[in-house]
């Protein structure tokens, strides 16, 4: 059977080659100090071969590399993996070719890759009593102890990297990397220094659009990822631990994860390409010289590389990127709805053949849902002649609609099959959301809310199921002051669940001044009811004159 053999079919194979090579050596043999292809023990005549073995590296000191020769049998057929043997002049020929493929596809890609190291001022609250917080103790000695507790400035650097989009300067890295940086520098490849400017972010993805001052700089084409599959090459590359223009190789492991954790919106592509700490931001390239993702995360209990890392899509990337350099914000879809994954439990319930789909806990009034029929209990099982596999995708999809547009939504409600049109709304975001709550003339007037994120979940020990906002400020002028407090979490207004800070302010900016406002929070490890009343302060006026 005749093989074509292209550029990219020699690259394929001897990437893979390699790639399984070090599956190989990867697990260990009984002895934690000889690492080979077989446990067989090793004879004394043998030739040379050298292998890498990093010490233990101390707190505050560099990592210490040294050399560790290890003996290889000349003649040991269990051996063989590791024992050079003599090939055919056309296969080496090959093999030659194929390495300088995927020299090629690296030396195309670097040079637009870049290393962001960020400054910026860190305030410690320095050590004092508690005792100093507690209300009865203020009442008596007042804020006389206050200048003990000024905070301390210190300056916090930390590295990043990031990828040239456009020849003029612009540069998309991660949102974490280069929040609240008082200062950014970009390395180039060619060790220039040059100072970066945020132009946009996006924490709903972790995506930053930063700017040089440059001109005909290199640049990454864009590739699908739509296109990607399992098993498919690729190439990791950035500035782990401040090691600038590091290259690691892997696989696709999975395509569209989300529930990671990391952001709002996810759709990581995961990968075993070797992610560490600074190479977040950079970029995760195939074998045809494409940008198909933004390294972003790893999993690990160490700290550092496991196996599994996590990149933005270049499709999601690109779009978010867009919009910010464009519009400086970005503009998503807005349904209206709060939805939940189907358990068998609730399949079987909401008589469902299969468990898939969005399962509606709750619709918003006025919003796009309500005025195209969705009812609560309805499964969305199909947007946009797309099918509806679990939550977030539906999250996902209804960001990514261009506002304005009317869309098929299909439902299944009471075992039947339903198609509706809803026509998308935008979805307010940005500081829009934080300005909103302070505009409100109601009982929750001063109330600031945030999503909940897994991590603010894990940090307050909340119910990992739990859906609702959690209070991160009330104002001294808002008439929730005496009755609601930071670290409250509000699960419903008025009898109407709430996800988001979204979906807060849609049913606050409804509800009229002198209307009084039920909510259920969640304080204490418990769900407790609270009224407000709209006119509350000014009764607390009236009483004080």
């Amino acid at each position: 059977m005749l093989i074509k053999r292209t550029k990219f079919s020699k690259a394929l194979f001897f990437v893979t080659t390699i790639f399984l090579f070090n599956i190989a050596c990867y697990f260990p043999t009984t002895s934690q100090q000889e690492v080979y292809a077989t446990p067989q023990s090793i004879p004394s005549e043998s030739e040379p071969v050298i292998t890498m073995a990093e010490t233990n590296i101390q707190e505050g000191s560099e990592p210490v590399f040294t050399m560790a020769e290890k003996n290889l049998p000349k003649e040991s057929k269990h051996a063989s993996t590791m024992t050079r043997q003599k090939e055919p002049e056309d296969e080496g020929s090959f093999m030659t070719k194929a390495s300088q493929a995927m020299s090629e596809v690296v030396e195309a890609v670097k040079p637009a890759v870049v290393n962001i190291s960020t400054t910026k001022t860190v305030k410690q609250q320095s050590g004092v009593n508690p005792l100093l917080d507690d209300p009865f103790f203020k009442r008596f000695f007042g804020d006389q102890f206050q200048q003990q507790r000024q905070p301390k400035e210190r300056k916090a650097t930390s590295l990043g990297s990031g990828v040239i989009v456009t020849p003029d300067g612009y540069i998309l890295t991660n949102n974490h990397v280069i929040k609240d940086a008082d200062e950014i520098t970009v390395l180039l490849s060619d060790k220039k220094e040059l100072k970066g400017k945020i132009v946009a972010s996006d924490p709903k993805t972790d995506i930053s659009v930063i700017k040089v001052e440059a001109e005909n700089l290199p640049t990454i084409k864009w590739g699908d990822s739509d296109k990607l599959k399992v098993g498919n090459l690729v190439l990791a590359i950035g500035s782990p631990y401040g090691l600038n223009q590091t290259v690691t190789m892997g696989i696709v492991s999975a395509v569209g994860r989300s529930d990671v954790g990391i952001a709002d919106y996810e759709n990581f592509i995961q990968t075993d390409a070797a992610i560490n700490p600074g190479n977040s931001g950079g970029a995760l390239v195939n074998a045809e010289q494409e940008l198909i993702g933004i390294n972003t995360a790893i999993f690990s209990t160490s700290g550092g590389y496991q196996g599994i890392g996590f990149a933005i899509p270049s499709k999601m990337a690109k779009r978010v990127l867009d919009s910010l350099v464009e519009k400086g914000k970005v503009v998503r879809g807005w349904l209206g709805v709060s939805v939940q994954p189907i358990t068998p439990e609730l399949a079987g319930q909401f008589q469902l053949m299969d468990s898939y789909g969005a399962l509606v806990a709750d619709v918003i009034e006025e919003s796009p849902a309500e005025k195209a029929g969705v009812m609560r209990g309805d499964v969305i099982v199909e947007f946009d002649s797309n099918k509806v596999d679990e939550p977030s995708h539906l999250r996902n999809t209804v960001a990514n609609t261009v506002p304005g547009d009317l869309i098929k939504v299909v439902v299944i409600r009471d075992g039947s099959p339903h198609t509706l049109w809803v026509t998308i709304e935008e979805l307010s975001t940005g500081p829009d959301e934080e300005a909103e709550p302070t505009v409100f003339e109601n009982a929750l007037k001063g109330v600031t809310p945030n999503d909940l994120t897994p991590e603010i979940i894990r940090e307050l020990n909340l119910p990992q199921k739990m859906r609702g906002v959690i209070v991160s400020d009330v104002s001294e002028d808002s008439p929730s002051l005496e009755k609601l407090t930071r670290g409250d979490v509000i699960l419903e207004i008025n009898r109407k669940a709430i996800s988001s800070s979204d979906e807060f302010n849609a049913i606050v900016s409804k509800i009229r001044p002198e209307e009084d406002v039920l909510l259920l929070v969640f304080r204490r490890g418990a769900s407790i009811f609270i009224s407000i009343s709209g006119k509350e302060k000014e009764k607390e006026k009236e009483e004080e004159e």
